[in-house]
Order: C-alpha cells, then structure tokens, then sequence
C-alpha cells in the first residue's frame, strides 16, 4: 500500500507493508501526470515502512526509469536498509537525477528544498 501526496514539483511516496505493481502504477500516474504538466520533479520515498517488493514492480521500476530518465531532477529516498540503499545507488545508472539516500526526513525534505546549485 502507498501513500501519495505532491506539491509544486515534489511528489512524496510512503510505502507501507509490500509494494507491488499496483502501487507503483499508482505512482507513475501521478508522476506521468506532473511531468507532462509541470517539467522535471523531485521524489521523495519513504521506505521506511517497506516490508518488500515484488519482482514485477522491480521491472516496471527500470523500465519507467529508463523511459523518464531526464524527467526526474533529484530523487530522496528515506530507509535505513542497506539492500534498499544498493538498489538507489544501482538505480543511478537508469536516471540523471541525483539521488540522495537518508534516515531522516527532515534532512531529506531539506536536500529536497535547497538551490541544487549551492
């Protein structure tokens, strides 16, 4: 289960329990959604609560990734797993944005909300 909340150019995702294909639907129209309206975006994902993921959803998650490489600007990702660490850093090799992992929110939404040119 996700949930989805979005502001300016910042999609937050917490996901609670497994994540699944479903979810992460859910979470490219949104983001489908925003970046045809709105530019490149910034993603914040708690991971925090994330009990897993399926395989499919790994899939997906490359093949949107690979579609939307320059879409995304910078990526916050908050977990303290190292195998979700791993796979953000795996990850950069999809995508031009930054991506950043953190175990507190407050120091993500900062990074988020800082002039990337500082």
């Amino acid at each position: 289960m996700i949930s989805t909340d979005h502001t300016g150019s910042l999609i937050a995702v917490a996901v609670f329990g497994e994540f699944t294909l479903a979810d992460y639907r859910e979470f490219e129209e949104l983001a489908d959604y925003k970046i045809k309206f709105d530019g490149p975006v910034d993603l914040l994902f708690d991971l925090r609560e994330m009990a897993g993921f399926t395989i499919d959803l790994a899939v997906e998650e490359i093949r949107h990734s690979r579609q939307h490489a320059h879409d995304f600007r910078r990526i916050a990702i908050l977990t303290d797993d190292q195998w979700v660490t791993w796979s953000a850093w795996v990850s950069q090799f999809f995508v031009d944005a930054d991506i950043q992992v953190f175990d507190n929110e407050e120091d993500a939404r900062q990074w988020l909300e800082a002039d990337p040119k500082t």
